[in-house]
């Protein structure tokens, strides 16, 4: 595999920004791992990070790259910073920027990456979870699957746990989404999300989704109401759960069920 750290500029947030990307390379003499070169274009996993994160954290905390080196796929984990894929209230284009610029300036810079949605997944942890599934959900056009782990799926409960209390984060909330009332029902509510995309597409175009949390993550019962609602409205749904809360020993594991689902292996990634 090749790891290149990338620096680029964004027109839509006015900044630089950065992302580390992974990329297919055919090897045979790397000590405890070989190489798969990838035929024809990459399939490619975008790979988000949580609240406290950046672009490096994949890369730190879990041994993806090692993951994918018998998968020949490419992965592209940006930084997004604390602004919930959002294009937020304050003004800064969050959500535009990884729906669709994201993809654009990644498809220039390495054009053997896969423009088909069936190519495309989006995967995070937590924030990044709450990310993944909005854009399999709002921009399905382009991701053509959704992969959460421990995510903030029920963001409406979670922006009131984060506000409702004297240390919280209201400013934070408040200058991403507004107000309560103005997220709740929006497009930047999952359930919202849900809903109308299946009362516009039939059974079969809804993207599939996989999601994972700990039963002793505080995420949890917000899981379980999301996870009931999508299964209500139809949606290709894997949805697990098992002891755990919420770290990264955990996100390393359930990350190789993420890829096992989307490309339909049974590859032993460990």
């Amino acid at each position: 595999m090749a790891l290149l750290h990338v620096d680029f500029f964004s027109d839509v947030l006015g900044m630089c920004m950065d992302m580390d990307v992974i990329l297919p390379q055919q090897t045979s003499g790397q000590i405890g791992m070989e190489g798969k070169a990838a035929d024809g274009r990459y399939k490619t996993m975008y790979l988000l990070h949580g609240m406290s994160d950046d672009q490096t954290i994949w890369q730190r905390r879990t041994s993806i790259e090692r993951y994918v080196s018998q998968l020949g796929i490419a992965v592209v984990m940006p930084t997004t910073h604390l602004a919930f894929y959002t294009d937020t209230t304050y003004g800064m284009k969050y959500w535009t920027f990884v729906s669709e610029e994201l993809p654009k300036i990644c498809r220039e810079f390495f054009p053997r990456m896969s423009d088909r949605r069936e190519d495309t997944l989006a995967a995070g942890l937590s924030m990044g979870g709450y990310g993944a599934w909005k854009l399999a959900l709002r921009a399905s056009d382009t991701f053509g699957a959704g992969a959460s782990l421990s995510g903030a799926l029920d963001i409406v409960e979670d922006y009131r746990r984060q506000t409702e209390v004297p240390e919280g984060k209201k400013a934070l909330f408040e200058g991403i989404f507004g107000n309560v009332e103005r997220l709740q029902g929006s497009s930047d509510e999952i359930l919202a999300l849900a809903d109308g995309l299946a009362a516009n597409k039939p059974r079969e175009e809804l993207p599939p989704l996989y999601a994972w949390c700990g039963t002793g993550d505080f995420l949890y019962e917000g899981n379980l109401k999301v996870w009931d609602h999508m299964k209500k409205l139809g949606y290709d749904l894997t949805c697990e759960e098992s002891e755990g809360d919420h770290q990264w020993k955990y996100w390393d594991a359930k990350i190789q069920d993420v890829l096992r689902w989307w490309l339909k292996t049974d590859l032993d990634l460990k």
